[in-house]
């Protein structure tokens, strides 16, 4: 289990490179968070760990957005929150992405939950007042 509160968004750089080192055999990450919570924030700070100069933005419109690292290698940032049914999951083709063995940060799992491989990163990110939140990861 990894849990860290932080007090500050200038704690995340931090937070996203333990992350990704405690569960460094792991790909596929699953965001939960209220709306508002800074699970796009985190995503941005967890991508700039991984070597990506891209400009991280929410796929609210697109689904999907697709980031590169210094090496070429893809990631992958998914917000299925528009997602009204999962026939829309698999038209994106979502398969070809959890699997590709790339990284893959989901916002909204919750609505494609059912779709969801074993074996991922859940990812909560809980609000305790304007800049403070704590975040915990397991696999589930």
């Amino acid at each position: 289990m990894f849990s860290k509160q932080i007090t500050s968004i200038n704690e995340l750089k931090g937070v996203a490179k333990e992350l990704i080192s405690q569960f460094s055999s792991h790909r596929i990450f699953a965001l939960y968070g209220k709306m508002g919570a800074g699970k796009t924030t985190f995503i941005q700070a967890i991508c700039n760990s991984l070597g990506s100069n891209d400009n991280v933005t929410s796929p609210t419109f697109a689904i999907i957005n697709e980031y590169n690292t210094k090496d070429l290698s893809s990631i992958y940032h998914f917000d299925f929150y528009r997602i009204e049914e999962l026939e829309e999951a698999y038209d994106l083709g979502y398969e070809d992405y959890l699997f590709s063995g790339n990284f893959c940060f989901i916002e909204w799992p919750e609505m494609i939950e059912s779709l969801l491989p074993e074996n991922i990163i859940k990812v909560n990110i809980e609000v305790l007042d304007n800049e403070s939140r704590i975040i915990s990861a397991r696999v589930v």
